[in-house]
């Protein structure tokens, strides 16, 4: 493996897959292909969705990947263009919808409930078991979430690449908290 601190040898595996080398092009694929994938399952419905996401996001990569000027980390600028594939996808998905319902309380909801279910905050097997609990949220609710809490953008960025209010922003991640809430003492109530 590559060490991606070291500049140098960065920019001879960029120089490589830019040249279409087959032996670079797998080595970086399998580089970044476990972090990649693991985001790729935070916005699809099932595995073979997320290979697919996947799949597409390093077509882009590639094709991209000639644009990568190497100042900041490669890692980052590939998990941003992965993850910009993956909202791209859910927002052509014929089931995706955002409820754009502009609740009068829905900023009040979100503030309350920002600190209902931060992974950060939970032990690690409380975050994998909440991580494997945003599977069951709605596309709406479970893209929003993932853009929030995981991407940490905010809600005007949401907004924006989602084309919706930021009113609707805050009112899907509330309620994908307070759904995460409720499936977390469903499943793990006796866990305790």
């Amino acid at each position: 493996m590559i060490d991606l601190t070291n500049k140098e040898a960065v920019e001879e595996l960029v120089k490589s897959c830019v040249k279409n080398d087959q032996k670079s092009q797998q080595i970086f694929y399998k580089m970044f292909y476990g972090k990649m994938m693991t985001v790729c399952m935070r916005y699809s419905r099932n595995r073979e969705e997320a290979q697919d996401i996947l799949h597409d996001g390093f077509i882009k990569v590639f094709s991209k990947l000639k644009g990568f000027e190497n100042k900041g980390s490669l890692e980052g600028w590939v998990r941003r263009l992965i993850v910009n594939n993956a909202i791209d996808h859910v927002r052509s998905r014929k089931d995706f919808y955002l409820q754009n319902g502009e609740d009068d309380f829905a900023d009040h909801i979100a503030d309350e409930t920002n600190d209902m279910i931060e992974t950060e905050r939970l032990k690690q097997e409380k975050a994998e078991k909440v991580i494997s609990l945003i599977q069951y949220l709605s596309p709406a609710y479970k893209t929003v979430f993932n853009m929030f809490v995981i991407e940490n953008m905010s809600h005007q960025e949401i907004a924006e690449h989602l084309e919706i209010s930021v009113g609707t922003s805050k009112s899907n991640l509330a309620k994908a908290k307070m759904k995460l809430k409720e499936l977390f003492e469903q499943h793990f109530r006796n866990d305790e």
